[in-house]
């Protein structure tokens, strides 16, 4: 079968046109021939990994699947572009009967997402992440959220129906300045910690289940002396962190390594990544003497439901 072409990113006559734009982001539209795909690796604890977005606009200098890209043209403008699957909602809903069919009593344990951000800018207009969340209700998974987006407030009203719910907010640093210069497309710190407040504050456990909350600072990236004891303050809203080395790959299992883009970011935090070792484990240190009441998890073993 050939390999979809898409408008401005190939030679010849394109096969996938421009749907839309939105801010500088090149919308595409396809359906998906499947939607729940096999968990590996290092979610390979659940069944399924759920994606509603191929590409993330938030575009994160150092984040691993701008691998994945249709081509290498696309892999470079990481960030620009996002293939919005249109049918996802139907097409998970004929998956988790099947499931059902074969396995009738058990719920299966859903990952969203692991090579985008289900609550990039483009949700607010399309709701392709809502529709999906309102397809699983019926079916009752264990699900865990992986996002950096503020977006996720608007779907308190169904997130609280879910009773085996993690959502993992994303926040690599504590320092604004630091951020701006790893992802600078991406929500602030502080947008983030509200997100999580509102949740947390909002859901009456009398009229819903409060979902268990992890901060993920993954990959831990430099937080500024001066704003390291506020940020680990605020991380106390949390019942469980997890920390993680700059894609840490020695074994191989990480297919995609950290971009280019990144590793000259790196540079103007030297300070911390000559050593990067010593700082990781002086940070955890720190985590686990100010927050005595959250779990502190390393890693794989941090993003399991449980």
């Amino acid at each position: 079968m050939a390999k979809a072409r898409y408008e401005g990113y190939s030679e010849g006559t394109p096969t996938k046109l421009v749907k839309e734009t939105f801010g500088d982001t090149k919308i595409y539209a396809q359906n998906a021939k499947s939607i729940l795909n096999p968990a590996t690796g290092f979610i390979a604890a659940y069944d399924f990994t759920l994606n509603p977005y191929r590409g993330c606009q938030y575009g994160c200098s150092y984040c691993y699947a701008a691998a994945f890209s249709p081509n290498s043209q696309m892999r470079q403008d990481w960030g620009k572009w996002v293939i919005i699957k249109e049918n996802a909602a139907q097409v998970l809903e004929k998956e988790l009967e099947n499931w059902y069919k074969k396995n009738p009593h058990k719920f299966p344990k859903i990952y969203m997402s692991s090579v985008t951000d289900p609550y990039q800018p483009i949700e607010s207009k399309h709701q392709l992440t809502r529709s999906l969340l309102e397809v699983m209700l019926e079916y009752r998974p264990t699900l865990v959220i992986q996002t950096r987006s503020p977006i996720i407030t608007r779907d308190i009203d169904i997130l609280q129906r879910f009773q085996r719910l993690r959502i993992n907010m994303s926040i690599p640093t504590g320092s604004e300045s630091v951020r701006r210069d790893f992802e600078a497309r991406s929500p602030s710190i502080k947008a983030r910690i509200n997100a999580i407040t509102k949740i947390k504050q909002t859901i009456d456990p009398l009229k819903g289940f409060i979902p268990k909350v992890s901060i993920t600072i993954t990959p831990l990236l430099p937080t500024l002396p001066q704003d390291e004891a506020a940020f680990i303050e605020k991380l106390a809203i949390a019942d469980r962190i997890v920390i993680q080395e700059f894609h840490a790959s020695h074994n191989r299992s990480l297919v995609a390594g950290t971009r280019e883009e990144a590793q000259g970011i790196k540079q103007k935090y030297a300070w911390w990544y000559d050593l990067e070792q010593v700082n990781y484990i002086k940070f955890k240190e720190t985590l686990i003497s100010r927050l005595p009441d959250v779990e502190i998890k390393e890693g794989k073993d941090g993003f399991g439901y449980e």
